[in-house]
């Protein structure tokens, strides 16, 4: 079990973002993506999540290339900057959607991330910190998905729930799961590996194809 990442170059609106980026990720193990704003951390996260197409390169996880997407999201669980909840459900019942899609235990998850006592709040009216908290508690539901992609997951979190969040990603690396992390700030992974990107050289006029616009979804 691996993910493995080959010479992945990525446009966007005919500027490259990222170039010519290799690294891997062993069971186990979590990696810290690091670099200036605008640098393109939310764009790997989102490229290897499947959410956008590739200019060129190689994504396999565990054997399956990113071209199979239906059998590489399976293993994928991909936590971006918004909190995926549907405003007017409560907070139980979006963890209950999530558990649905993912298994897992819906009561678990909620006291995970010291839920219980909004469990009934239509989510419209949490505070930030009480929807990313909803929001991650797919990540106590998702332990049968072994790469997680998280993209700065501790905004608007108070230092307990940071730590929360560090140790609920250090138990699913223990178990054997990956985890790559777009983050500034300390999450007190003492044994994660750090992935600093630089920006890109400028492009060139031949490289000036974004492959959305010239297909890249068909």
């Amino acid at each position: 079990m691996s993910l493995a990442v080959s010479s992945l170059t990525l446009m966007r609106s005919g500027r490259m973002i990222v170039s010519d980026l290799s690294f891997a990720l062993t069971p186990g193990r979590a990696t810290l993506l690091r670099g200036p704003n605008g640098v393109g951390k939310s764009t790997v996260l989102r490229a290897i999540a499947g959410l956008m197409p590739i200019a060129s390169g190689s994504v396999v996880l565990n054997g399956t290339p990113l071209t199979d997407r239906d059998a590489f999201q399976d293993q994928v669980l991909f936590a971006g900057h918004q909190d995926a909840l549907k405003p007017t459900l409560t907070v139980a019942e979006n963890i209950a959607f999530w558990a649905h899609l993912f298994g897992g235990d819906v009561r678990a998850a909620m006291q995970s991330f010291q839920l219980d006592e909004i469990a009934d709040r239509p989510a419209h009216a949490c505070s930030a910190g009480q929807k990313r908290r909803t929001g991650l508690a797919r990540l106590a539901l998702a332990k049968d998905r072994p790469l997680w992609l998280l993209d700065e997951p501790t905004v608007s979190l108070d230092q307990a729930t940071v730590e929360r969040v560090a140790s609920v990603i250090r138990a699913h690396c223990d178990a054997g799961g990956m985890a790559l992390i777009a983050t500034h700030i300390d999450l007190g992974l003492t044994d994660a590996d750090t992935l600093t990107l630089t920006r890109p050289r400028p492009v060139t006029a031949a490289e000036e194809t974004d492959p959305f616009m010239a297909g890249g979804w068909e």
